[in-house]
């Protein structure tokens, strides 16, 4: 699910920011899979599999990207909490089913909060991007660089994630 371009009209700085969301997330990218691109072709029992039994697994890295995409918009719009279609917070427990559907509504949730955070992003005038967001002490472009440094973080660890998954030695 490609997002929308970034508008020429955009003030250079929010173009800037809207860029580098786009190509953390979806968008092609020069240093390889970003955060979609890592998860393309994903299968249940993949998303499923986990290094350990303490450690994460793939699938839900996906629903904690998008509890941090939920929070991120919450914190750009000063909207209050308990929205997050999903009950728990950060890290919630994957799979409920390992089936194709589940992964898939996992990852149209992963979409839908990326959506809602970018259209919200798009919207900051460029004056506010050096005000303060709803986290104290964090700047709105702050708050949106951390975007993508976090989709890129969690797609770097989903490469790896897949690498042991397919290898024969632990």
């Amino acid at each position: 699910m490609a997002t929308a371009a970034v508008s020429k009209s955009a003030p250079s700085d929010l173009r800037q920011l809207l860029f580098l969301i786009d190509t953390a997330y979806d968008h092609v990218s020069w240093h390889g899979p970003n955060l979609r691109g890592s998860l393309r072709g994903m299968t249940p029992a993949l998303a499923a599999w986990r290094p350990s039994p303490e450690r994460h697994n793939i699938w839900e890295l996906i629903v904690h990207a998008a509890y941090w995409k939920y929070v991120a918009w919450r914190r750009l719009t000063a909207a209050k909490r308990g929205s997050f279609p999903l009950a728990g917070s950060n890290f919630v427990a994957r799979p409920v089913a390992e089936t194709k559907s589940a992964l898939q509504a996992d990852l149209g949730l992963l979409d839908e909060m990326h959506r809602v955070l970018r259209e919200a992003a798009a919207a900051v005038p460029p004056v506010e991007l050096d005000r303060g967001s709803a986290q104290r002490g964090v700047t709105k472009r702050a708050l949106l660089t951390g975007v993508a440094a976090h989709d890129l973080y969690h797609a770097g660890q989903i490469q790896l994630l897949k690498r042991m998954a397919n290898s024969d030695t632990p």
